[in-house]
């Protein structure tokens, strides 16, 4: 089936609905921004380091699947030049009215987490990737796609969450009951009958898909990142979410770009190709 297209109606729905992470930042956030005081989430709980983020006044930035009103217009405020790229309409659009509401520049792009191909080699120096890569089947392609994009030496900061919890029966959580019952990849596709798929377009929520470590860390490695910052997280009220009681449910990973000769070649021969275009036009 088409998950991209299930996933952006999803999303489209869970802005209606309030989802914690449709719900934009305020002026207090894009205040504190402006003054050097940058906050921002990969997971739900802790704030990014500071170090992981700075300097941010000029730097290129890509928000990747990270619409929503959130990232996107504290990193413009803080004086970084913001491409937004997300699924979803309707969360694109929720950085668009913060952007208008508090004056700030930022470009949204509707797209494919997995496919960057409208943006060129070592167009950015960072990328801000919040849980956001258990709503595809692959995440190779993010990697892979990612390193493509930053320049040398920049960072992919990406949240996601522990593999693990999708081990346990929905139903059964959701009667506060850890009941294993899934085999690790897990997808919805493989589980869900017909019909509740359907039913979880009717109601807008995603289908979901585990990574496990490998592909989410040595994934990122694979691709010719070096792991250079991690730290764990869990749901913000952990006494509604059973597993964040005892042990962390997310992880966050600092990725820094390690550059190689093919690189720079690829990035040469790309220039080259823009400027026999250029030269063409004239």
């Amino acid at each position: 089936m088409d998950v991209r297209k299930h996933n952006r109606q999803a999303w489209n729905r869970q802005v209606d609905c309030g989802n914690p992470w449709t719900v934009p930042v305020g002026e207090t956030e894009i205040a504190a921004a402006r003054q050097g005081r940058c906050s921002i989430f990969l997971t739900p709980t802790k704030q990014v380091p500071l170090s992981w983020l700075e300097p941010l006044d000029g730097r290129d930035v890509l928000c990747l699947a990270s619409g929503g009103g959130q990232q996107g217009p504290v990193l413009a405020a803080s004086g970084a030049n913001v491409t937004v790229l997300d699924n979803s309409p309707n969360q694109l659009a929720r950085d668009r009215d913060v952007a208008e509401q508090h004056c700030l520049q930022l470009r949204t792009v509707e797209g494919d987490m997995r496919n960057l191909s409208m943006f060129s080699v070592q167009m950015f120096d960072l990328i801000v990737h919040p849980v956001s890569n258990l709503f595809v089947p692959d995440i190779f392609p993010v990697w892979k796609e990612t390193y493509r994009v930053l320049r040398a030496d920049g960072d992919l900061l990406s949240g996601f969450g522990q593999p693990f919890q999708y081990i346990f029966d929905y139903n059964a959580y959701e009667q506060g009951v850890l009941k294993p019952k899934h085999a690790l990849p897990y997808s919805d596709l493989d589980v869900l009958s017909k019909e509740d798929i359907h039913r979880r377009s009717k109601d807008g929520e995603p289908l979901e898909f585990s990574h496990t470590l490998e592909e989410q860390i040595g994934g990122q490695i694979d691709a010719g990142f070096v792991i250079t910052g991690l730290y764990e997280d869990r749901d913000r009220e952990e006494k509604n979410d059973l597993l964040s009681r005892f042990t962390s449910t997310y992880i966050a990973t600092r990725a820094t770009k390690a550059v190689t000769r093919k690189d720079y070649a690829e990035q040469g021969a790309e220039s080259d190709a823009e400027n026999r275009a250029a030269q063409e036009r004239r």
